[in-house]
């Protein structure tokens, strides 16, 4: 088992199609919209089929606000290392911080061998690679004094000034199989980055074992590594074989291979935004929780500090230190936005009181504290959607009184942001409940039968939450359908966050202290 204790990271491997430029970038944009963390392309100069990957890299950059961009793998003879370094740190730099360097040795020598470049042999390709890192690096790093002076094999600079350094610490992720590949990745790269449809059993295990032991002999820890892997699949109603199946299918595997074979980050090879919002939207959650209470449950390494394109950790009030009860549940403040009540609030049972002479370490009380930044997030979410739907109907204001067709075009693309908004949200809401409902609740009942009526109660609840997300999906269909659907969406919208609030406050308010007490992950 090898766990390196990274944070999860969910990604996008899509096609650099040439044949339709607004698509292959409009996957790229939607890929930020639904939540990934992480958007790569393909790079193969010699394909006339393809965009140019830095180009495109560049253009999406300009296109996207969060989400990290690399190449899935830079195409070393065709990229001189020393120009290489300085197109990487200026992308980061106009991106503020979100570029990562995929690096491949090389395939494909004839088509390689047609653009210009020299054919090396697999040894050659290695030692051609390792050359290039330490010119890549050494360009980045202003600190030094003195110019850049790498002769190598195959590279050589001699004298060329450093800089410009990039906004952040670039990762170097390096596409490798073979032993040599993998040794270099353990000496000199921030990351493994295979595919998995090449790979076969075992081989995750093996490459692993290799870069840990490189690592430790070039005096690193193996967790300086991050196991990047590059995965494709079908999702459908049945399984049907490896990531062939439902999104829950799915979710245990990936989370399977996070425990068992350190994999931190899941980078879905799909053009498909259908598969692009499932993936975000129910598989990337459902993986961290799984994730999240297996390592709560086995103790697992402590998390890196600065996960790499990571998503944000919003700061809370979750915050636990050992002795008091420290973790503040999210209390209600009885705004309603809709006349329409779900349920009666003064109805719902509590539990015990918690005993105030007990003290809780910090270990107990994590789990209280992560339970409040997950519900965090999701009303931080929520509100996101209250603030689209604002600008939408702004914008199909000003887009109806105006004649321009960009205008028209806009208003198309806000109206379709928000469909693909609230579906991710509706699904992300559902994995949470059901989650909890199969793995949390049942423990809690098991531990403390007086918590039972509690449990129930909030079972109950989710079951409400789920008609109100139908309603919210029937009124997406009636908004897409007609113009004049957009005040259904907002009721319907309302009436789920007077809901979903309420629950997500009396859920705190009645299991933070219990989770501490009875030492559930």
């Amino acid at each position: 088992m090898s766990d390196y204790g990274h944070d999860l990271v969910f990604g996008s491997f899509v096609t650099p199609s040439a044949d339709n430029p607004d698509r292959t970038v409009g996957v790229a944009v939607l890929a930020e919209q639904v939540g990934l963390d992480l958007v790569t392309f393909q790079d193969h100069p010699y394909q006339p089929a393809f965009l140019d990957t830095w180009t495109l890299l560049s253009f999406v950059a300009a296109r996207t606000n969060r989400v990290h961009l690399s190449a899935n793998v830079t195409n070393l003879p065709l990229r001189p290392p020393a120009v290489l370094a300085r197109s990487v740190a200026s992308l980061d730099l106009l991106s503020g911080g979100r570029v990562g360097l995929g690096l491949g040795a090389g395939a494909f020598w004839d088509a390689i061998e047609a653009m210009g470049g020299r054919r090396l042999t697999p040894g050659q390709g290695v030692r051609a690679l390792e050359e290039a890192i330490e010119v890549v690096r050494q360009l980045w790093d202003v600190e030094t004094r003195g110019g850049v002076r790498v002769d190598g094999e195959f590279h050589r600079v001699m004298g060329a000034k450093r800089g410009p350094a990039p906004a952040h610490a670039v990762p170097i992720w390096l596409g490798a199989y073979k032993p040599r590949m993998l040794q270099l990745t353990g000496r000199r790269a921030d990351g493994w980055l295979p595919t998995l449809g090449y790979l076969q059993p075992g081989d995750l295990t093996r490459g692993n074992a290799i870069i840990d032991d490189a690592a430790q002999q070039a005096g690193r820890s193996p967790r300086d590594v991050r196991r990047l892997l590059n995965i494709a699949g079908e999702f459908s109603t049945v399984g049907r074989g490896p990531l062939n199946g439902p999104a829950e299918q799915w979710a245990e595997e990936l989370a399977e291979l996070a425990l068992e074979e350190g994999v931190g980050t899941f980078i879905l090879g799909s053009d498909d935004p259908d598969d692009l919002r499932r993936f975000a939207g129910e598989v990337a959650p459902a993986v961290r929780e799984l994730v999240a209470a297996e390592r709560d449950r086995g103790a697992a390494p402590e998390r890196e500090p600065e996960p790499v394109a990571a998503p944000p950790v919003r700061a809370s009030r979750a915050t636990a230190t050992g002795g008091a009860f420290a973790v503040v549940p999210t209390p209600d403040d009885g705004v309603r936005r809709s006349e329409q009540q779900v349920w009666d609030e003064s109805t719902r049972p509590t539990g015990p009181a918690p005993d105030p002479q007990r003290t809780y370490t910090l270990q107990e009380q994590a789990t209280g504290a992560h339970l409040v930044q997950i519900h965090d997030g999701l009303r931080a979410e929520l509100a996101q959607i209250h603030d689209l739907i604002e600008q939408v109907a702004a914008g199909e204001i000003d887009a109806g009184a105006a004649r321009s067709h960009i205008n028209t075009m806009t208003m198309r693309q806000n109206r379709w942001t928000l469909g693909v908004y609230c579906e991710s949200y509706c699904r992300i809401v559902t994995t949470h409940h059901t989650i909890e409902d199969q793995s949390f609740f049942p423990r809690l009942r098991a531990r403390d039968p007086r918590l039972g009526p509690v449990v129930d109660r909030l079972e109950q609840e989710h079951h409400v939450i789920h008609d109100v997300l139908e309603g919210v999906d029937r009124a997406l269909v009636a908004y897409v359908g007609s113009p004049d659907g957009l005040a259904e969406l907002r009721a319907a919208v309302d009436l789920l966050t007077d809901a979903l609030l309420s629950h997500l406050s009396y859920e705190e308010r009645e299991l933070v202290e219990p989770l501490a007490r009875l030492g559930i992950a």
